[in-house]
């Protein structure tokens, strides 16, 4: 029998739900940053030539969020396998996936730009999901044996193709651009104008690997046996990552530099690429993440049980913070003299909206607004975490959120 098939059954592993909690509150910190952050409107937050720690560090420490998530979402993928079995699994992924790439077409999308005539499909993280799920649904039936250097392989093995580009807007640049080339000018089919930030590749490696992962959570392994998998596995992403990232040789297309001062050159060092990530990307945010699973799981304080509440219910959390964080910002531009109307329409990314030049607020400001959107959304998040504990079992359709 396949391990993961004899996965722990009943007992919901805490800190699992407490990581995948303190990832999406980051993740909407970016957000804020996004809508509100002056800086935005003007450079990247980790261009080094004009960024400051604090600003550098908003951005960088988000970047955590997608690889933690995609992690998380293969291992609770082997634990569903474990209570429902392989076939239901494989039904349940592959469907997920379908809906996580309808969301991403016709509510995320909207949600940024709240422009109802879909002038772009902004193919996102959700989307990279949705794929990524889909494919797992198919390679779940292959024994682990195979799976895991699978995961490994494309985790390890896609920066080979950074040289790779099939130019223009035909079909096979698209599928090129989804499996691992970014291309966020988009492309134009007739009235269709996708931008696809995500390619699938090494989100699929990073999904196949949790997925393994996922079987230390069986009772043939002690938490004893979990946490010193967990450490040795968390240390040696993170070792590897310095080890690899201080030669300079592969594993990133941007390579680090020696700066004007120490703390640029260490800025340097860890502003690995995200679009797609790099190996050294992946290393440098799923090795921490490893670690924190080993050490995290022990009884829940009442701040960890807080944080749990959004990791319970992390699809529920991700579709209404978007909107109102947008919501946030339209208010914002209104009452900052950009009208109202330079947040809605959006025909691209919100940033790159030229009537927003000269929009924004200070840094404290983007972390004030943070806190009330955590705020605001706690209690409905509460509630329908426990409305979902009380219902899953015959709604079905609540384990889609």
């Amino acid at each position: 029998m396949d391990t993961c098939v004899a996965a722990i059954k009943s007992r919901r592993i805490e800190s699992i739900d407490l990581l995948r909690g303190i990832i999406m509150i980051i993740m909407s910190l970016d957000h804020v940053r996004d809508y509100f952050h002056a800086y935005s409107y003007v450079y990247d937050p980790t261009d080094l030539q004009h960024t400051t720690g604090p600003i550098f560090l908003t951005r960088w420490i988000t970047h955590y969020c997608a690889p933690t998530f995609m992690l998380l979402a293969g291992i609770s993928a082997c634990m569903y396998g474990a209570k429902n079995g392989k076939k239901a699994l494989s039904y349940f992924l592959f469907t997920r996936g379908l809906w996580l790439v309808f969301v991403e077409l016709f509510f995320v999308t909207l949600a940024w730009t709240f422009n109802p005539h879909y002038p772009v499909f902004i193919l996102q993280v959700i989307w990279a999901f949705g794929i990524a799920m889909i494919l797992l649904s198919l390679l779940v039936q292959l024994p682990r044996k195979v799976l895991l250097p699978l995961g490994v392989l494309l985790i390890a093995a896609h920066n080979m193709l950074d040289n790779v580009h099939v130019p223009g807007d035909s079909i096979p640049a698209f599928i090129w651009s989804a499996l691992h080339d970014p291309n966020f000018a988009g492309f134009q089919f007739g009235p269709f104008h996708p931008i696809i930030g995500y390619p699938v590749l090494p989100w699929l490696g990073i999904i196949t690997f949790g997925y393994c992962v996922g079987s230390l959570y069986t009772p043939a392994v002690t938490p004893e046996k979990r946490k010193q998998w967990l450490r040795n596995l968390g240390l040696g992403s993170i070792l590897l990552f310095i080890v690899l990232r201080w030669m300079n040789i592969y594993g990133d297309r941007s390579p680090w530099s020696v700066q004007d001062n120490w703390l640029l050159t260490l800025f340097s060092f860890v502003n690995t690429t995200k679009y797609p990530p790099s190996l050294l990307f992946i290393l440098m945010t799923t090795g921490p993440s490893l670690l924190f699973l080993a050490y995290a799981e022990r009884p829940l304080n009442k701040l960890t049980a807080a944080l749990t509440v959004f990791g319970r219910v992390p699809m529920f959390f991700y579709l209404l913070h978007i909107p109102l964080i947008h919501g946030l910002g339209v208010l914002a531009a209104a009452l900052s003299g950009h009208g109202a109307a330079s947040m809605v329409d959006l025909t691209t990314w919100v940033t790159a909206n030229d009537q927003l030049k000269g929009y924004g607020f200070s840094l404290p400001v983007v972390y004030g607004v943070w806190v009330l959107v955590i705020a605001l959304l706690y209690p409905l998040s509460l509630w329908f975490s426990k409305y979902k504990q009380a219902n899953q079992a015959h709604k079905k359709w609540l384990s889609y959120f």
